[in-house]
């Protein structure tokens, strides 16, 4: 029997979260795109930002109207052009003999490696934000394995011998970094070191194109084909083992 002076119940309490509007902190935040979509745009990106670049015609590009600007003015507005177009694609090369042609040797070579080092920005900002959680997963085989700690572990040693060798293509350069977990820092830095020397190389050879017996060309010209035949000798060498270590 109940004990009729004891307190009668009151209304049951509302239980935690019935019949009330989720807060903010409560709110599930909307699903981010999946990997493969922000990597198909990512595609998509480069290929739109190629074919802009083609039409465009970026020989005419760089040198149509710099020279009419202050000097200030044309260096900035050149190193970002030189940046979009290392971004899509177009060879350095002649983005590097154009800045020679166009502010000389030291301004030149400054704008260039400006350029240079922003291009490998916007690359390896697009690729760690859309391509990386899609390639990843990829990296299964031993040498992408091996590739990827070479990377991420020794991250300023790798990319420092990657931009001094002449042989690795420099966008391939930038996206191959940016699936591994280098930071930015050392990415950077070691893509201004290691670029510098055979920018300046490019440069000069530019800023004296109308003189090609001089010594500055000569020498220039010397530096890029001892370079190249020595990233050939090293790629000739190594293709032996690989081939080795290939077979079955």
């Amino acid at each position: 029997m109940p004990d009729p002076a004891a307190p009668s119940p009151g209304p049951a309490a509302p239980r935690p979260g019935a019949g009330t509007c989720p807060g903010p902190a409560e709110r599930r935040p909307r699903a981010r795109p999946s990997a493969w979509f922000r990597l198909g745009l990512l595609v998509a990106l480069l290929a739109a930002a190629a074919a802009t670049v083609l039409a465009l015609h970026p020989e005419r590009l760089l040198t149509s109207d710099w020279p009419q600007l202050s000097g200030g003015a044309a260096l900035v507005l050149f190193s970002a052009a030189y940046g979009v177009c290392t971004a899509a694609f177009v060879p350095r090369p002649i983005l590097n003999i154009a800045a020679g042609a166009l502010f000389g040797a030291p301004a030149g070579t400054a704008a260039a490696v400006v350029g240079t080092v922003l291009g490998s920005a916007a690359s390896f900002g697009l690729g760690r934000l859309l391509g990386q959680d899609a390639l990843r997963p990829l990296l299964r085989g031993k040498w992408l394995r091996a590739a990827d700690r070479q990377l991420s572990r020794h991250a300023f040693r790798s990319m420092m011998a990657v931009r001094l060798f002449p042989g690795v293509p420099f966008a391939a350069a930038n996206y191959c970094a940016a699936v591994s977990r280098m930071r930015w820092t050392p990415f950077l830095l070691a893509t201004a070191l290691g670029s510098a020397p055979a920018t300046a190389a490019y440069v000069i050879a530019g800023s004296h194109a109308t003189a090609p017996t001089s010594p500055a060309f000569l020498g220039a010209t010397a530096f890029i084909a001892v370079t190249g035949l020595a990233a050939v000798i090293v790629a000739w060498r190594k293709k032996g083992p690989a081939r080795r270590l290939s077979r079955p």
